[in-house]
């Protein structure tokens, strides 16, 4: 019998989720957790096989958590599913430790498929992300999709005209963090100014992603 822990902060998608799964003889849900403080304490007492993980939570991203998770209990592997499917996310999320990435819009078999992969120490990504890659294998080389999630935010507010001062406001982070971020995603992108970061974005059609 696999363990598992379901972390998501809305109600009716933990029973949908848990449905699902528990409709399989070995798969049990041990735990359902609303944000990241109760995973973290869910995971230190039960050790479950897996954790299926929400990326928005009321108390943060659950980007970080797939890294703090992975410290606690190494063997335990990680899943995200979420309803962000943007290349940025799912390259972070595999980056940072998780195993296994499911668009909450991929057909509920989908799920149960993903999980076992994982389980059996494979790599899953729901059809339609495969399917995108796919299509568009460059996308794997553009720098831009080399960013973490939170160096796009800062990316397209600093492409949009912003001031550092403005991004740190406008993301809830010091301007200190906003200097670091600045840097590491003008490394990556071989920018040299705010100018360079607008022409890429522009040419990329970015700019309507983030306004304001």
């Amino acid at each position: 019998m696999y363990s598992i822990v379901l972390v998501d902060d809305h109600a009716i998608v933990r029973e949908g989720f848990k449905r699902l799964i528990e409709m399989e003889p070995d798969l049990e849900v041990i735990a359902e957790c609303r944000c990241a403080d109760d995973a973290v304490e869910a995971i230190n007492h039960s050790r479950p096989d897996l954790v299926a993980l929400d990326l928005s939570l009321p108390d943060g991203s659950g980007l970080p958590l797939i890294e703090h998770l992975h410290s606690l209990a190494p063997d335990t592997h990680i899943v995200v599913l979420s309803m962000h499917d943007g290349e940025p996310y799912v390259s972070e999320a595999l980056r940072r430790g998780a195993s296994g990435y499911v668009t909450k819009g991929a057909a509920p078999e989908e799920l149960v498929a993903g999980l076992r992969q994982v389980m059996q120490g494979e790599t899953f990504l729901s059809s339609d992300l495969r399917q995108r890659r796919a299509e568009r294998p460059s996308e794997a080389l553009d720098p831009v999709n080399r960013l973490t999630a939170r160096e796009r935010e800062v990316f397209l507010l600093l492409a949009a005209g912003k001031a550092p001062k403005q991004v740190a406001a406008a993301l809830g982070v010091g301007q200190k963090t906003i200097y670091i971020h600045r840097a590491s995603l003008m490394g990556k992108l071989g920018a040299g100014s705010e100018l360079d970061l607008y022409r890429m974005a522009s040419e990329r059609g970015l700019l309507s992603e983030r306004k304001g």
